[in-house]
């Protein structure tokens, strides 16, 4: 049997460090075998290049450099182009304004998935120039797939489309995490052995709630802050913890390769995600800390992040942008141990439960059967 020939098409695919990277590579990876995959990407900067990892075949656009968040790519749209008809379908990692221009300029005739992991939100100027395109683009596909009924509701984009969104959920391959390789890795950078370990793993950027993280720790007793990480902010942050008399509360730990990223997860007491503007649409990184049995402190977006952790079960959540409450819910969890470790307890069995790899294979690959044995799958999002 024919397998069915997908791109999937993004901004940039590993070693690029990124959420949206991190799916793309999963799921071609993941179904790789079951499917005729490649993936359609571009360079953040530099000539057009074709390479293979992991067994998939990645075909990187030449780029001029990146502007507004996007990278600067004529021969992506061309190499769309050229490419686009030998696919089933085709699937595109949204928000990514030059592919909708992209699909718009290649005629193609075939399937069109779009995967919406968020609004654009933070450049609201080149929102209201390419809004015309977007819109384009969304009634173009044929199905739209978000990780949370969150992102759907709350967004005034998807609105008239909402008939094709379906909602698969975001899994990890536990079989990459059960490993652990370095023992104790935070409780030997600490200050003081009796403090408790509090991680947050991210990009150093300011949709991150990084700053209202560090004010809210200079409240917080019996326990101690690693930030892992890079990012625009990196220098900034670094100064302001120094300037506040903060070293001994807070310890910068550069961007953590995957094995020290999992020692780190598996030593910390709890975990972390205080975002505070909408482009956070998920936060794969507190899946990864739940798999460890960490209750997870977040925030009350109105975006899926508040979906992954839920409140008072597998951790706390806290208001957007609130140092005092994300204090107190931090001091609570220093102080409760029996609280910490049914949280926790809680939040591993729900990474079992609903973010499983295998079923999130399952469920893409059953969505692009459909497509391709019977055409349009427009249904109520479920």
């Amino acid at each position: 049997m024919k397998k069915i020939a997908i791109l999937q098409i993004n901004k940039f695919y590993a070693p690029w460090v990124g959420g949206v990277e991190r799916v793309v590579q999963n799921i071609a990876e993941g179904l790789n075998n079951k499917s005729d995959m490649k993936v359609l990407v571009c360079q953040s900067k530099g000539k057009a290049e074709e390479t293979t990892m992991n067994n998939v075949h990645i075909i990187r656009s030449a780029s001029l450099g990146i502007l507004y968040s996007m990278p600067i790519s004529f021969d992506f749209i061309f190499k769309l182009w050229r490419l686009s008809r030998q696919y089933d379908i085709l699937l595109f990692h949204t928000p990514f304004p030059l592919a909708d221009l992209a699909c718009l300029f290649s005629g193609y005739r075939g399937k069109v998935v779009v995967w919406w992991h968020s609004d654009i939100i933070s450049q609201r100027r080149l929102l209201k120039i390419i809004k015309p395109i977007l819109k384009w683009f969304l009634k173009r596909a044929d199905v739209i797939v978000a990780a949370t009924q969150a992102h759907i509701d709350n967004s005034a984009l998807l609105e008239p489309y909402r008939e094709k969104c379906r909602v698969i959920p975001f899994g990890l391959k536990f079989s990459d995490y059960e490993q652990i390789i370095v023992k104790g890795y935070l409780t030997n950078k600490l200050s003081n052995k009796q403090n408790k370990k509090l991680l947050f793993v991210g990009r150093l950027v300011y949709y991150k709630g990084i700053d209202i993280l560090i004010q809210a720790m200079r409240t917080v007793q019996g326990a101690e802050l690693f930030i892992a990480g890079r990012g625009v902010l990196e220098y900034g942050l670094k100064s302001r913890v120094k300037a506040e008399g903060l070293l001994e509360k807070i310890q910068f730990l550069d961007y953590l390769p995957f094995e020290e990223l999992k020692a780190a997860y598996a030593d910390c007491d709890m975990f972390v995600f205080p975002s505070n503007a909408n482009i956070e649409a998920f936060g794969l990184a507190q899946m990864e800390a739940m798999f460890y049995g960490k209750p997870v402190i977040t925030t009350t977006l109105p975006t899926g992040v508040p979906l992954v952790s839920i409140h008072e079960k597998t951790g706390l959540t806290v208001p957007v942008n609130d140092v005092a409450a994300l204090s107190a819910a931090i001091q609570r969890l220093v102080d409760d141990d029996e609280l910490r470790v049914r949280l926790g307890a809680n939040a591993r069995q729900r990474v079992y439960e609903e973010y499983d790899f295998d079923k999130m294979m399952e469920r893409v690959y059953n969505l692009f059967e459909e497509l391709a044995n019977h055409g349009s799958t427009k249904s109520p999002a479920s």
